[in-house]
């Protein structure tokens, strides 16, 4: 799914309109709509009957207009709310469809509060302060600058009601379209963002929601189609950045055929683990063994290798001479044993818990300059390289991929993290052309730079993904992937195992805090997020 401008927006609206005759008004109240069925899905994924009171605040715009559909919506299809509008200016500021659908929702009998200064806001401030979900309406991806006066005290308020440990902190706080005050094409901030829980944006992502620096301030990134085609998004925008979504994904074969067999889908080699670190290899193979290739072997130091072998029965192993740390020798490489474990395997990963010991490193460096075979490098992997990063382009596999955290990115091109992290997008991108290599970049909104130029977004993960070994297991994942479905179309199956990593990172969490999930727990999700992408785009078609 392409991401798209704020003009490249205005642009499909009006298209919508003009060329397939769907009206505006139709599509403000289906992103109204949009917003009500999120909101009661997630009182009823949580049992949140206790959920009384909502607060929807309208700006006088738009977005406003999308406000007042919303909670027309949720007084007659939520049972057991009390839904209070907030109009920040008066009823005869509005024009359009949003004066429209403020007028009927008064007209229902919906009651509206207008907001006109900040004597009035701090007169009703308690009363948003106390509520269970406040949805916000106030300023939309149309915004040209940044939030000022009233409004810019709003959300300065109701973030440092978000922050704090003390305050009657909201359930829920919804941003409609976008976060008030985040600039829709990535530009910089010039006022306060409103830090939400979940977004519900409308046809299509916008840039400034997958790569700015406030785009944490989206929570969880909801997209809802409210009218206009796919395929005119496709059109209008200009772009190469898109969406890492279920539908980047329909065109690869998830579904397997009745007459499979373990060698259909690829043999994953991953060279992992050193004393002290073997839990790292351990988890790496599981993210392999969950993901579908249909075998897994593991290589690791002799000293180890025992740990490592008895955590699942599904692994093979192969040793590999110890340095006296524990680390892998660079006498295995120079032996032809190496050679003899590579013959036969699809994929080569390489990385997690290996250690920064000199002989591993230069092991290291040279599987990496000889490997004829698809590459997924990792962790220490990439230590390997640090301040040596063009030494990857020197290869003779021309399939290489790097999954570098901004730390990790910024010792290679010797940077530091802040420069990485101001300019993760253009950075990936630059680094992928430059090494002919496919990038990696985690974090929030992981962002995945192909050779070819392409660029995807993963919205899926989240916090409980901050943990050691979450890393190593995604590092297994896109080895199983590639082992399965090949480098044909390799970016797109990069981006598919980073989705279901993040996507088995939101469903592994469950009912539990996200401090407590666990790396195994992600591995073990894997199946069910990829089953349950399966069911997405089958419903989709």
């Amino acid at each position: 799914m392409k991401a798209l401008t704020a003009a490249e927006m205005r642009e499909v609206d009006r298209l919508t309109t003009e060329r397939y005759g769907i009206p505006s008004l139709q599509l403000m109240e289906a992103a109204g709509t949009s917003v009500c069925r999120v909101i009661r899905d997630y009182r009823a994924s949580r049992h949140l009957d206790r959920t009384r009171r909502i607060v929807v605040l309208c700006g006088k715009g738009n977005n406003g207009g999308d406000g007042f559909v919303s909670a027309r919506h949720l007084q007659k299809e939520v049972h057991d709310v009390h839904v209070r509008a907030y109009l920040f200016g008066s009823a005869q500021d509005l024009s359009g469809d949003a004066a429209q659908n403020c007028k009927r929702w008064t007209d229902e009998g919906g009651p509206t509060t207008e907001v006109k200064d900040e004597a009035a806001w701090r007169k009703v401030w308690e009363e948003i302060a106390w509520a269970d979900i406040v949805v916000d309406a106030l300023l939309g991806t149309g915004l040209r600058g940044g939030a000022s006066g009233l409004i810019a005290r709003a959300i300065e308020d109701l973030n440092r009601l978000s922050r704090s440990a003390s305050a009657p902190i909201p359930a829920l706080i919804l941003a409609v379209d976008t976060p008030s005050g985040l600039p829709s094409d990535g530009e910089a901030v010039q006022g306060p963002v409103l830090r939400a829980h979940k977004t519900i944006t409308f046809t299509a992502p916008k840039v400034g929601q997958l790569i700015s620096s406030d785009a944490p301030c989206c929570g969880e990134l909801l997209v809802r189609m409210i009218g206009s085609p796919p395929a005119l998004v496709e059109e209008i925008g200009k772009g190469n950045l898109r969406l890492a979504s279920p539908d980047e994904f329909a065109s690869l074969a998830l579904v397997r055929p009745v007459d499979s067999h373990k060698g259909t889908f690829g043999h994953a080699l991953i060279v992992a683990g050193s004393l002290g670190k073997s839990g790292a290899a351990v988890l790496a193979g599981l993210g392999s063994l969950h993901s579908g290739a249909g075998l897994t072997t593991i290589a690791a130091p002799d000293i180890v290798l025992p740990t490592i072998a008895t955590a699942h029965a599904e692994y093979m192993t192969e040793a590999l001479t110890s340095t006296e740390d524990g680390t892998i020798s660079a006498a295995s490489v120079n032996s032809s044993r190496f050679g003899k474990i590579l013959e036969g395997k699809s994929v080569l990963a390489l990385g997690p818990g290996l250690g920064i010991h000199p002989e591993t490193q230069q092991f290291v460096r040279d599987i990496v300059r000889d490997s004829q075979i698809p590459v997924v490098v990792d962790a220490d992997g990439l230590n390997a390289f640090a301040g040596k990063g063009d030494l990857l382009a020197n290869r003779k596999t021309p399939f290489l991929a790097i999954t570098p955290h901004p730390g990790e990115m910024a010792r290679l091109l010797d940077l530091k993290t802040a420069d990485v992290q101001s300019n993760r997008v253009e950075i990936a991108s630059d680094v992928a052309r430059r090494w002919n290599v496919h990038v990696i970049l985690k974090g929030f909104h992981t962002v995945i730079a192909s050779n070819d130029g392409r660029i995807w977004a993963n919205a899926t993960g989240g916090a409980g993904l901050a943990k050691g070994g979450s890393g190593d297991v995604l590092t297994g994942v896109l080895a199983a992937l590639t082992a399965q479905f090949g480098t044909q179309d390799w970016s797109r199956i990069l981006a598919l195992g980073v989705y279901l990593h993040g996507a088995a990172g939101e469903f592994a969490g469950g009912w539990s805090d996200e401090s407590g999930l666990l790396a195994s727990s992600v591995a073990f999700a894997i199946p069910m997020v990829r089953h349950e992408l399966v069911r997405e785009i089958q419903r989709r078609a």
